[in-house]
């Protein structure tokens, strides 16, 4: 097995501390894009159906970006894969301030699948902090980056909640216009990142895939941060709509939204320790039992505060259940293998969630916010009983 470079303690602290900050700034897009697509798409396309099209044409950018920004990453590095990622972020936000002006949902779209192309390339932020890492670092490594991002639920909301008024006729257009200023920001970060220095194995070489796959708790590994994953997108994405359905104002939507975005990112300060101590997998099956306490939450009532505590709670299911499964894929690869499963795992986990963010607005628009509480808790239950089983299989054994 090859071995990789590892870097020194100074140039790691460098990278944790840049990544974290292009992170907070990446998520930050992120949010602005989820707090209002919906209410976007709502008042811009030809039919309510439609209205959360934008957050699954930003899915969709995700998911058809990984692979191809995984193999940039493996070809010329991850700092290349970086600037070609935020670069979109940058097109992203002047795109969609464009289409908000003219009132374009075509363009809105477009603008909507540039900006998964950012998110997609910030994914790769928690497996790069882990480069040049000893492994009895890596779990506090990657989960100080993702909560990095906690600041994220601070930036996003206050750019939404500060901006989309200053140009009254055209509610939005300045957020989209900030939100290029901050992805142009993150492009600046990134390149002080200290690049891990490949050996020769690490551009070529390693298992096939189809090997890497067959390995014992893989696919249940990538399941349950699937799920963990879509299942978040699937109720974030309904609810800001949701809550402007039920005549909720923007305002207390966008609050909710960053106490949502701050417990996603927030826990990441130590859960790279609970990983350590407890086991990736067991860290993830409580994330999928906070996951499931989120939407009993929803369930009970259509008050501001209960969907505050739904989205609070669906936080922090996402951060244990997803930064879990990460930690765990880690085991899973040799270095020069590592860029084509962190982007496969990616992959199907954004695969997945265009189904979820396409049909929660149609669950939403015809049957209602239950139907899409309802609908989360099939896929998380069946992600729960896989890692139970793998559990009890001995999923918290290096392998």
């Amino acid at each position: 097995m090859s071995t990789e470079y590892l870097l020194s303690v100074a140039e790691q602290n460098n990278n944790v501390i840049r990544l974290s900050a292009a992170q907070a700034l990446a998520g930050a897009n992120s949010v602005v894009f989820y707090a209002t697509g919906a209410i976007v798409g709502n008042a811009l396309a030809p039919d309510s159906s439609l209205a959360t099209l934008p957050i699954t044409m930003f899915v969709l950018g995700m998911a058809a970006c990984i692979l191809p920004l995984g193999a940039l990453a493996k070809k010329h590095g991850r700092k290349a894969a970086f600037m070609v990622g935020t670069g979109a972020g940058v097109v992203t936000g002047l795109t969609a301030a464009l289409a908000m002006f003219i009132g374009s949902f075509i363009m809105f779209c477009i603008a909507a699948l540039l900006g998964g192309a950012y998110a997609a390339v910030a994914l790769s932020f928690r497996f790069a902090a882990t480069d040049g890492v000893a492994p009895e670092r890596r779990a506090r490594a990657l989960s100080l980056v993702m909560g990095g991002g906690v600041i994220a639920g601070v930036i996003g909301p206050m750019l939404v909640t500060g901006t989309m008024d200053l140009w009254a006729p055209h509610t939005f257009v300045v957020t989209f216009i900030a939100q290029a200023g901050v992805a142009l920001i993150s492009a600046l970060i990134l390149k002080g990142v200290t690049p891990v220095e490949p050996t020769a194995a690490i551009h070529s070489g390693g298992r096939a895939l189809r090997d890497i796959v067959k390995q014992p708790g893989f696919i249940r590994t990538v399941f349950s941060g699937a799920v963990t994953y879509m299942t978040m997108n699937f109720l974030m994405t309904a609810a800001p709509l949701s809550m402007h359905m039920h005549g909720i104002s923007q305002q207390a939507s966008n609050l909710g939204i960053q106490w949502h975005v701050i417990a996603m990112y927030g826990p990441g300060f130590f859960t790279g320790r609970l990983i350590n101590r407890f086991g990736a997998m067991r860290i993830a099956a409580t994330g999928l039992v906070i996951t499931a306490g989120s939407i009993l939450a929803g369930l009970s009532g259509t008050d501001v505060f209960h969907y505050w505590a739904s989205l609070i709670l669906l936080g922090l299911g996402w951060n244990f259940g997803f930064i879990g499964a990460s930690a765990k894929i880690i085991d899973y690869h040799r270095p020069e293998e590592k860029t084509q499963v962190q982007s496969l795992n990616d992959f199907v986990v954004f695969g997945v969630m265009i189904v979820g963010s396409f049909s929660s607005g149609a669950l939403l628009n015809f049957y209602g916010w239950n139907a899409v509480l309802w609908g989360s808790l099939v896929p998380v239950g069946l992600a729960f009983l896989g890692i139970f089983k793998e559990l009890k299989d001995g999923g918290n054994r290096k392998l």
